[in-house]
């Protein structure tokens, strides 16, 4: 069955004045609307009104005009059913054949930092998504177009054999229903936070494809990335890579890692991950100083690991980075000097991304499960001076309140149970993904060594006895933050009195699974 009736209306007009010039060199009639009415015409494209197909005005403002029996009884009439088809002819109505339709751009109005409540709700497109999905319903006999790269396929079909084959209308009206839910599960999410629910009754997300890639965590899954449709700036999904070769499925979840913890912090700072673990945080006067100490905090596990900077990336610290593999590096931005050397190497990846972090703008986080997903808020709580208590007798000098307070920001990212030892604006030590505590502190001193002595020790919950405690302070290190809360804290508190520890209570847990 021939194309000969095509309604097109667009929000996005990119490429439609070409494909309905082809249509019509093919003898297709065109109705449409509104603004894509008035641009096919003023490319000399005759153009069939839609007031003239329903023979009724658009009113409300341009709120109804397709909404129409004369517009959905051509996209949804059944075409081999003799009824169907004799009540078109009694009703003096026609097929429409072909539908080109795109929505109101509700995300970029949404996206608008100065968007009004008023201007999103009049963003949301009703005859629209009605007429997509009415054509896609009919597919076996209607072709929808939603997206503009599918013209040339379309075309193609069009001029070899006067219509499409079922097999392109399938993918069609598959991509036209992906789009509407993907357009209402947006709409949904920005009525949800106007009104309030973060947790509602039905949960409908959306991402959109970046890239396939080779393989998942093994060469044996397949995987892709997708992003959240208005994705922060300063997140991996929207960095831009500036060198080397397409990111893998291990590189982007190492690396999403090590931006959450860099941003940690406001002074100069580095971070290096492997297998979504810190391996080495250093802060500093510049970068070049806290990548220094990054490096030195664990010179063997960097190998091969992802490095990020929260400031440009200079010719002296891309000097240092140079010597080693490193599958990535991370920062705000890279001076000419910088890609200059690191650039040499084919194959590593330079990612620029913005760290300027809205803590106001509350993020939440999704985990699959066998038969069910989980969400929660992301852990963006941040510590101030009022959730610290002193509960031993000695007081924290002022060094070692701020060495624990560097190592409270990393051990928030390092897997439970976690153990993070600092002395000198550096990691020494970290213990991650442990069963128990002891073995997480255990781990830690022993990479420490003799540098455990003075150091101060970060734990991201509370100890269940005072075995880790005294561990601890027979190590040599001299101040402890956790966060409490067990109820054989006072054996822990006993233990760090009698060698003279200083501890630290945040009343704040900081499990990562």
């Amino acid at each position: 069955m021939a194309i000969k009736r095509a309604l097109i209306s667009v929000s996005d007009k990119a490429g439609v004045v070409d494909f309905a010039a082809a249509l019509v060199k093919a003898g297709v009639e065109i109705i449409s609307t509104g603004g894509t009415k008035k641009l096919l015409q003023a490319h000399n494209i005759q153009v069939t009104g839609i007031s003239d197909v329903t023979s009724f005005p658009e009113i409300l403002d341009g709120r109804v005009k397709t909404l129409h029996p004369a517009v959905h009884s051509g996209l949804l009439a059944v075409r081999d059913n003799e009824e169907h088809v004799q009540q078109l002819k009694e009703l003096h109505l026609d097929f429409i054949d072909l539908v080109v339709v795109n929505l109101y751009p509700f995300k970029q109005t949404v996206a608008k930092p100065d968007v009004t409540y008023e201007d999103a709700i009049e963003n949301i497109d009703i005859g629209g998504p009605s007429m997509l999905r009415a054509a896609a319903k009919n597919h076996a006999f209607v072709t929808v177009v939603v997206d503009a790269t599918d013209y040339t396929a379309v075309l193609a079909q069009l001029e070899q054999q006067g219509d499409t084959d079922l097999a392109l209308r399938k993918q069609l009206a598959a991509k036209v229903f992906r789009h509407t839910a993907a357009y209402d599960a947006l709409i949904a999410d920005y009525l949800c936070k106007q009104s309030g629910e973060p947790f509602p009754e039905k949960l409908t997300v959306t991402y959109e494809k970046v890239q396939d890639l080779r393989y998942g965590e093994n060469p044996h899954q397949r995987a892709a990335f997708y992003q959240k449709p208005l994705a922060s700036s300063t997140t991996i999904a929207t960095a831009k890579q500036l060198h080397g070769k397409a990111l893998s499925y291990n590189n982007i979840n190492d690396a999403d890692a090590a931006l959450q913890i860099v941003k940690e912090f406001s002074e100069p700072a580095v971070v290096a991950v492997k297998h979504m673990n810190p391996c080495g945080v250093g802060i500093g006067t510049t970068i070049a100083e806290a990548y220094q100490k990054a490096y030195e905090a664990d010179s063997t596990s960097i190998f091969g690991g992802i490095v990020a900077a929260n400031r440009e990336v200079d010719k002296e610290t891309a000097l240092m980075l140079h010597e080693i593999f490193l599958e990535i590096i991370i920062a705000p931005s890279f001076s000419a000097e910088a890609i200059e050397v690191l650039s040499q190497k084919k194959n590593i990846r330079l990612l620029q991304c913005d760290m300027q972090v809205d803590r106001s703008i509350k993020q939440q986080m999704l985990k699959d499960v066998d038969g069910g997903v989980l969400i929660q808020d992301m852990d963006q709580l941040q510590l101030t001076d009022e959730d610290l208590k002193v509960v031993t007798k000695r007081e924290p000098t002022d060094e070692e309140v701020k060495q624990l307070l560097f190592a409270w920001k990393v051990v928030k990212h390092v897997k439970s149970n976690a153990i993070v030892l600092a002395k000198h604006n550096m990691t020494i030590g970290i213990g991650a993904g442990q069963m128990n505590r002891v073995g997480a502190a255990n781990i830690a001193i022993e990479q420490a060594k003799e540098q455990a002595k003075g150091s101060v020790l970060a734990s991201d919950a509370f100890f269940p006895m005072g075995d880790t405690l005294k561990l601890a302070a027979e190590a040599g290190i001299t101040a402890v933050i956790q966060p409490g809360g067990s109820i054989r804290d006072e054996e822990s508190i006993e233990v760090a009195n009698v060698y003279g520890v200083s501890m630290l209570f945040t009343s704040i847990r900081h499990f990562k699974h």
